[in-house]
């Protein structure tokens, strides 16, 4: 795999050919949106604007919706982009509805194979939105101004699908398995979950686990479901004209639009597999995601626990000395690991593969080409075993993953970042990841489609230049350069101005490396005790929650005493690991007075309109952590180019997330709120009017005292509207 690292290296503000056009520092409107490629000879006038204008109407009339002039404006920017108008990068607010604003011109481009979209998500929420609601509403709205009903099809990594074949093979053929050990034990826990899953897949008429009317164990899902090194394919597999993963392709490849994740759109354009039908244009919503998941998608890792799953699918087809010799080479890496490992709590970097871990890998590598190369040979002359052709094609699977692996880290060099993770819930393990994927999206995203980013949060301190940056677009001003791009911001029905205050409190210490200081949670619970309740308060490592949650204990009933309120009609609730997200999150919209504590997973996605949250509090400006190998080394990188990997890398990442945290107040056009940062840095550091410039517009202040007034005035009005609604 080719890997290029970040081109370019200038500080995050400033000012690129995406920035939009109605920002006082901004380009010519020529150099903002070049004209990168003439349309195609062949558009249909249904791309025209007062098309997509009418279509568009006629779907929000539908679903009884709002004129959103915003929504209009991307609408028309989406298909012009479609139509073969270069790139768009579209920041749209919160309350813009977005989804119909590339749905709806995606569904008028998509009148065959040959152009078909495909749209990518960063999360499960958002797809199911899509494909539940957004989609079916739409296509029946747009279907007799049409004249075609406009089809769709959601697809998914073939893990996510029960495998036919795992699911219907005997006991005897699980017992060196770890994985399918557990069918072999009804009574446990796992046991019964497994018992559900049997009987779940003879309702099942997709076979997808996000189907799944009940939690699973993904050990247990692991025991009935296959990644695709693994599968034997559809013509070898005896339930292959059964299998639902592909029937979900088949269903794709008949569709116009195609529902995927980010995830899969890497590994299909990334790690260039065809797991994706042919398709022309490329829809990416929650676009600041999609750096991290590219990211993600085209890494690896290794352990000798993996070695020892490997070992035991495919003891029963391999020669007793290639057996050992495996066994062998597991031995040899979990003694190497461990060695690197101990004494550390972090990351431990590994700029070159040497001595005995190099002398273990290549043997790690050498002795799994043998095995794979073995089981090959087996899965051809077993052509009337169907059965044992599928259990070698998983064994060889998962030894071609580690053997390509291993061969990968033998070969690191300054573009790829490799470390030692000591984790202290299992064994180390061995990582790899790209320094950068810029020049992977660039070559082979951006220059083979017409591509549409789009999220509430695009432009970094007034610029979409740190974002295309990453993209491995160019951000050079020049209107005629390669993957031109336009950017749009159609900003936000909100008055975020009027509906909201920016609270930055400067009278508490900066944050150290303890966490939060005891002043800023006292500042906290005054919030807290102000809003009477309402609060979402975020913060930016599970230290800090569990901190926060002791001290509040004690400092926040006496404050909630002072303004009258009985302090068990305010629940706090505390995110623990391994808390259903969607669970807390009901909890807190339901009871208007309780308060939520959490961490990253409540950063984004959290839609909790009206008076439950009159308060979103951050305890710190959201930096990553100096010891994330990936970070330490894009830093290293801008640094060894002249640049400042401080400003390039952790800033414009806190950016994005502060944004999306800021984000959780304003949900609807009636909301009301503060958004408190405990965090003096963002008022007082010289980066901190970079950030500032890449949240909402809320009226900023740091007057504790007025911010406080504000709550408790909120509070009072959002208790009479209760009171009158219960009386």
């Amino acid at each position: 795999m080719t890997r290029d690292p970040e081109p370019g290296s200038t500080s995050p503000g400033g000012t690129g050919p995406g920035v939009d056009a109605g920002s006082p520092d901004a380009p010519s409107p020529d150099a903002d949106a070049p004209d990168a490629d003439a349309p195609d000879a062949d558009a249909p006038d249904a791309g025209s604007p007062s098309a997509v204008a009418t279509a568009l109407a006629a779907t929000v009339e539908a679903l009884g919706g709002e004129h959103r002039p915003g929504q209009i404006e991307m609408a028309e920017a989406v298909a012009a982009t479609l139509g073969g108008a270069g790139h768009l990068l579209v920041q749209a607010g919160t309350g813009t509805g977005k989804s119909l604003a590339y749905l709806v011109p995606s569904a008028l481009h998509a009148t065959s194979p040959e152009r078909r979209v495909v749209v990518a998500t960063a999360t499960l929420a958002l797809q199911h939105q899509l494909v539940a609601r957004d989609l079916p509403r739409m296509a029946d709205a747009l279907e007799p101004v049409l004249g075609r009903r406009p089809t769709y099809a959601v697809l998914k990594g073939r893990h996510n699908y029960l495998c036919l074949d795992r699911l219907h093979r005997g006991a005897a053929d699980r017992e060196d398995s770890d994985d399918d050990a557990l069918f072999a034990a009804p009574t446990t826990a796992l046991g019964r979950q497994a018992k559900k899953l049997r009987a779940w897949a003879d309702e099942t008429d997709t076979g997808d686990r996000d189907d799944l009317p009940f939690a699973v164990d993904g050990r247990v899902w692991r025991g009935v479901s296959v990644n695709g090194r693994e599968c034997v394919g559809a013509a070898k597999c005896a339930y292959g004209e059964e299998c639902w993963a592909e029937a979900a392709r088949a269903k794709a490849t008949d569709s116009q639009i195609v529902i995927t994740n980010h995830a899969m759109l890497a590994i299909h354009t990334l790690d260039n597999v065809p797991v994706l039908p042919d398709h022309d244009a490329v829809v990416i919503d929650e676009g600041h995601e999609l750096v991290d998941r590219a990211t993600a998608a085209v890494s690896s890792e290794l352990s000798a626990a993996l070695v020892e799953r490997a070992v035991q699918r495919s003891r029963r087809q391999l020669d007793a000395d290639v057996v050992e010799r495996l066994e062998a080479s597991q031995e040899a890496l979990e003694i190497e690991l461990a060695a690197r490992a101990d004494g550390h709590s972090g990351p431990v970097r590994l700029e070159r593969v040497e001595g005995t871990l190099l002398l273990a890998l290549a043997s790690l590598r050498d002795t799994t080409h043998a095995a794979v190369t073995k089981l090959t040979s087996v899965i051809s002359g077993a052509k009337d075993d169907p059965e044992g052709a599928a259990a070698a094609s998983r064994a060889r699977g998962l030894l071609t993953e580690i053997h390509d692996t291993a061969g990968a880290l033998l070969e690191v060099d300054e573009d790829d970042v490799a470390w030692i993770d000591p984790s202290d819930r299992r064994a180390p393990m061995l990582k790899l990841a790209p320094l950068s994927v810029a020049g992977l999206l660039r070559s082979a995203l951006f220059d083979t489609s017409r591509v549409v980013v789009t999220s509430a949060t695009l432009q970094l301190g007034g610029s979409f230049e740190s974002l295309a940056r990453s993209f491995g677009l160019p951000v050079d001003g020049s209107s005629t350069a390669d993957g031109a791009w336009t950017g749009l911001d159609v900003g936000s029905p909100f008055d975020h101005a009027r509906q909201g205050i920016l609270y930055v409190a400067t009278s508490v210490p900066p944050p150290g490396r303890d966490g939060t200081d005891a002043r800023a949670v006292e500042e906290l619970a005054d919030l807290i005790a102000a809003a009477g309740g309402r609060t979402l308060a975020l913060f930016s490592s599970w230290r800090g929650v569990e901190r926060a949650a002791e001290t509040l204990g004690d400092l926040l009933p006496d404050r909630l005493l002072d303004r009258g309120i009985v302090p068990p009609d305010v629940e706090v609730l505390v995110q623990k690991r391994g808390d259903s997200v969607a669970d807390l999150v009901s909890r807190f919209a339901a009871a208007p007075r309780s308060v939520l504590l959490g961490t990253l997973s409540l950063w984004q996605g959290v839609d909790v309109p009206g008076a439950a949250c009159h308060l979103v509090v951050i305890d710190r400006i959201p930096f990553p952590r100096p010891d994330d190998p990936i970070v330490a080394a894009r830093s290293r990188f801008a640094e060894s180019h002249g640049g400042n990997g401080f400003t390039q890398v952790s800033v414009p990442r806190a950016a994005l997330m502060l944004a999306q945290g800021v984000g959780r107040l304003v949900r609807s056009s009636s909301d009301r709120g503060v958004v408190a940062v405990l965090d003096p840095r963002l008022a007082t550091a010289r980066y901190g009017d970079f950030l500032r410039r890449s949240l909402p517009p809320f009226w900023f202040t740091t007057d504790g005292a007025l911010v406080r007034q504000s709550l408790v005035r909120l509070d009072e009005l959002a208790t009479a509207a209760e009171s009158a609604s219960t009386s």
